[in-house]
């Protein structure tokens, strides 16, 4: 039966924690959990079969029925004013409901999974996007190396709007690590002779992306089967690397699609 309880104090010891947690996006790595909020996320979670430890509600929100229903899935249940769950969130707007849930560390790496590649990425919201374009187009892990944002922060997991939980994450690893792919790893560059759209793409297949102002290391790079470019006939010199992202993975996608029709 779920443990229901209530907290009054800011100096709980359970929301000091939870602070420091919302507020280090590395914070998950020292604390082995991560703090999921609102209850899209935590629907999510539960949808892939996840059981959160611990369900933290306003006190308006534990009185409204969806909202209790999704909390009452956690072992625990703590219950605080809505001042108290305001300073565990960055956002204006503090959602009524979070999950706190278990992090074990980074999975091993998949060789025949079809992957992304991210290479020291540093903005989380981009970080976040691709993983939710990978999801979306069928691509099932995620590599990070070291300098990328930390894939459980708060604003990647915001970003990633659930993606999260339908992927196999692996992050603070080095350009080694692609050694371990069994699968053909494809970059992009405008200045690239083949077109992404022009060229056949096996499946499964990976996909690396750089660093927004300096692209793949010469490491990585070595290792990629081959650079494509994405047409932009509106001139644009590049693309953001989320949209590049969202079109390589769609693409590989569509190919796939029509080779079935």
């Amino acid at each position: 039966m779920t443990q229901v309880r209530a907290i009054a104090s800011k100096d709980n010891p359970l929301l000091v924690r939870l602070r420091k947690l919302a507020a280090d996006p590395a914070g998950y790595r020292k604390l082995g959990e991560v703090w999921l909020e609102g209850d899209h996320l935590c629907s999510a979670f539960l949808q892939r079969g996840g059981v959160a430890a611990l369900a933290v509600v306003t006190e308006a929100g534990w009185q409204t029925p969806a909202l209790r229903q999704l909390a009452g899935q956690a072992t625990r249940v703590t219950v605080v004013p809505a001042t108290l769950m305001a300073g565990l969130s960055s956002l204006e707007s503090p959602p009524p409901l979070g999950f706190v849930v278990p992090w074990s560390g980074s999975a091993s790496v998949q060789p025949h999974a079809p992957s992304v590649v991210l290479d020291r990425l540093q903005d989380a919201g981009n970080v976040g996007t691709i993983l939710r374009s990978a999801a979306a187009f069928g691509f099932t892990q995620v590599l990070a190396i070291k300098g990328t944002a930390a894939l459980w922060s708060p604003k990647v997991l915001r970003a990633g709007m659930g993606a999260h939980f339908g992927l196999n994450l692996i992050e603070g690893v080095d350009s080694d690590a692609l050694a371990a792919l069994d699968v053909p790893v494809f970059a992009t560059s405008s200045h690239a002779a083949r077109n992404l759209d022009a060229s056949p793409l096996p499946w499964p297949c990976a996909f690396a992306f750089g660093n927004e102002g300096q692209g793949l290391s010469r490491e990585l790079l070595a290792r990629c089967e081959a650079e494509l470019r994405i047409a932009q006939p509106g001139g644009e010199e590049s693309l953001n690397v989320a949209a590049a992202a969202a079109v390589c993975l769609y693409e590989s996608a569509r190919q796939r699609v029509a080779a079935k029709r």
